[in-house]
């Protein structure tokens, strides 16, 4: 037996007598092989963490932005069962939460200096990972902070919605997009879920932006529309992202949600690498994930099959997985996220 495959097997009867993702059986369709790909795309994770506790890497656009990518290896830690009091990782998310509430400004805006031209990415992400995680630190004083925190960061995403109700790459842009509207609105869910207060009128205004954003062919354009319906056809992508919101909210049977699950449905399996390729596949796959995860049924078990087996064979050497050329970081955690969903460890992602 080479060396490569002796490892491979002691790590595989590893995973079978203590798995570190949690005790018990796996959950259904998660294979032991995908366990070690998790284990592998974890350890590298904790290997690429800065000592300050963030994370950036990559050459790609946006791949050095810090708080956007500590934002999403953070969720991808959490997702394995991992906790800032329990777990072989804890430390690592702890010293990722210190280092989020660190890059908080005077507005409430999370971001790193370096990503400021884009800056409610990563206020999203952060105010995400900071949302999932405020019930697990095991201190009081550290929950007050982050509870504290989220207030002035939902505050700051309140006065940065734009007059249709979606947002744009800074608070001050006064414009709106789908991508940074998703990564709001799904913030602002996880927010909830903690306990934190959040404008009803805020909410339902994003939701108004995403009904202007609807496509003739049910999908979801780049931009809103005022006249309500935006033309041209849907994206793959904010489609995806908008029915995670949607399902996130509560919004099962909502006309909006109907339409956007239909789309999605009648064009993932060509998401899933076979024809066409399209642009931003890890993005598009980690919200189709998580919107097909809540719908689950007959759906949920013939995707989430085809997306493992794809993120395994794609799966780098060093555990690591390259994330539509934006980085190692990215593309690792969002691979990671998607393969735990099974466990629901993820409280944004529950219904």
């Amino acid at each position: 037996m080479r060396k490569r495959e002796l490892m491979t097997g002691l790590l595989l009867a590893g995973l079978v007598c203590s798995s570190a993702l949690g005790a018990g059986p796996r959950p259904r369709m998660v294979t032991a092989k995908t366990e070690l790909a998790i284990r592998k795309g974890l350890a590298f994770l904790a290997k690429s963490q800065h000592k300050r506790g963030s994370w950036s890497g990559g050459t790609g656009y946006g791949a050095t932005y810090e708080a956007a990518m500590t934002g999403l290896a953070g969720v991808a830690l959490l997702s394995s069962g991992n906790t800032p009091t329990r777990g072989p990782y804890a430390q690592n998310i702890k010293r990722a939460i210190y280092w989020t509430l660190s890059q908080q400004g005077r507005t409430g805006l999370i971001c790193s200096r370096a990503e400021e031209s884009r800056s409610m990415y990563g206020h999203g992400f952060s105010t995400l990972f900071l949302a999932e995680s405020v019930g697990m630190v095991g201190s009081k004083k550290l929950e007050s902070r982050i509870k504290v925190a989220l207030q002035r960061a939902i505050k700051l995403t309140e006065g940065a919605q734009s007059p249709l109700g979606g947002w744009i790459y800074t608070p001050s842009g006064r414009s709106d997009e789908g991508s940074v509207t998703v990564t709001q609105v799904q913030a602002l869910r996880a927010c909830q879920n903690a306990g934190v207060q959040v404008s009803k009128a805020m909410i339902e205004k994003s939701f108004n932006y995403l009904k202007k954003a609807k496509t003739a062919d049910g999908g979801i354009a780049y931009r809103a529309s005022p006249t309500g319906r935006a033309s041209g056809s849907g994206r793959p992508a904010l489609t995806a992202a908008a029915l995670t919101c949607l399902f996130s909210a509560g919004k099962y049977n909502d006309a909006l949600t109907k339409s956007t699950l239909k789309y999605c449905l009648a064009r993932y399996k060509g998401m899933l690498g076979g024809g066409r390729r399209f642009g931003h596949f890890y993005y598009t796959h980690l919200y189709l994930a998580e919107a097909l995860y809540q719908h689950g049924g007959k759906t949920w078990q013939d995707y989430y099959p085809r997306i493992r087996d794809w993120l395994l064979k794609n799966q780098r050497e060093d555990g690591s997985w390259q994330g539509d050329s934006v980085g190692l970081v990215y593309g690792t955690s969002i691979a990671l996220t998607i393969l735990q969903l099974p466990y629901g460890y993820l409280p944004v992602v529950q219904k």
